[in-house]
């Protein structure tokens, strides 16, 4: 399985110390991460999930694979810049956002859009009336949000399978 984190690139301690638990969480479950590669959040989760021996992915913006933070196990260098966003999302089952500005914000927009489910920790809410509640859920830690996350894949992935028979 694979769940996407994203988050600000640019992250406070508080977010760093969030994104490396969710890191860690994810990878001692056996979830794989794909994030954007580079630093802050991206590498926080990365970090996390390398200390409990998980797989993470880097989507780059760019063509260099040495852009990639030192925990990202696969880097895949797209050239695309922002556009990589929706990359990321689409490429996991649920998304959990940590922290972000515009960048984190398009992403969640992207993986709504698609109806990826999106958790939500320390980052944009949202209270539009028309907006499907079930696609976005804050989570108050980092071990909620990867539960959240997780269950939130296991039935997007049972629904796509239902849908292909």
């Amino acid at each position: 399985m694979i769940i996407a984190v994203i988050g600000a690139s640019k992250a406070n301690e508080k977010l760093v110390k969030l994104a490396t638990e969710v890191g860690f969480e994810l990878g001692r479950n056996g979830i794989t991460i794909v994030c954007g590669g580079l630093g802050g959040v991206m590498e926080a989760a990365c970090k996390g999930s390398k200390q409990a021996g998980g797989v993470t992915i880097g989507i780059l913006p760019g063509n260099d694979p040495e852009a990639a933070n030192e925990f990202v196990d696969i880097p895949i260098c797209t050239g695309l810049g922002y556009a990589r966003n929706v990359i990321i999302v689409k490429t996991g089952l649920s998304v959990i956002a940590v922290g972000g500005a515009y960048g984190t914000l398009s992403e969640i927009g992207h993986a709504l859009g698609d109806n990826i489910p999106v958790i939500g920790l320390k980052t944009w809410s949202f209270n539009q009336d028309n907006m499907d509640k079930t696609l976005f859920t804050p989570a108050i830690d980092p071990s909620e949000a990867v539960d959240l996350a997780i269950k939130a894949a296991i039935i997007k992935d049972e629904l796509s399978k239902s849908r292909e028979l």
